[in-house]
């Protein structure tokens, strides 16, 4: 038995039917029980792409000489929201990065790792190059 969205709102309702209509504290509770699915529902809905299918790019000769880790919300960690990001950075031929395109992954980790990769220094090279980067964010 799959846990669809369909579930989660059967169990949403189970709970709401619990606490009553008539009291406050049902409307505070409705409330954050309604944000807290709706949130859930937003993270389950990213797709991500499967590593088998994913497109495996060549070795690229030109290494990273400085990096950064991404910031991981900490609301993200703890919902157990993790996966990969796919991003494609197109590095200058003095080895900065000028821009980040997303590839795939969740829409606010792939944020917090664009804004990471931007941050990273490449070895230089005589002409621009466009490197694929892949950063796995784990909540464990």
């Amino acid at each position: 038995m799959g846990w669809g969205l369909q579930s989660v709102g059967d169990i949403a309702t189970g709970v709401i039917m619990l606490v009553g209509r008539n009291s406050q504290l049902f409307e505070s509770s409705a409330r954050w029980l309604s944000f807290a699915i709706l949130s859930l529902a937003l993270c389950q809905m990213t797709v991500f792409v499967l590593p088998s299918l994913a497109q495996k790019a060549e070795k690229s000769d030109r290494k990273v000489i400085v990096s950064s880790k991404p910031d991981y919300p900490a609301i993200l960690r703890r919902a157990q929201v993790g996966g990969l990001v796919r991003l494609k950075a197109t590095v200058l031929p003095n080895g900065t990065v000028s821009s980040v395109e997303i590839l795939g992954g969740n829409p606010i980790l792939a944020e917090n790792a664009v804004a990471a990769v931007k941050k990273w220094k490449y070895v230089p090279s005589p002409i621009q190059t466009v490197e694929d980067v892949s950063l796995s964010f784990s909540p464990n």
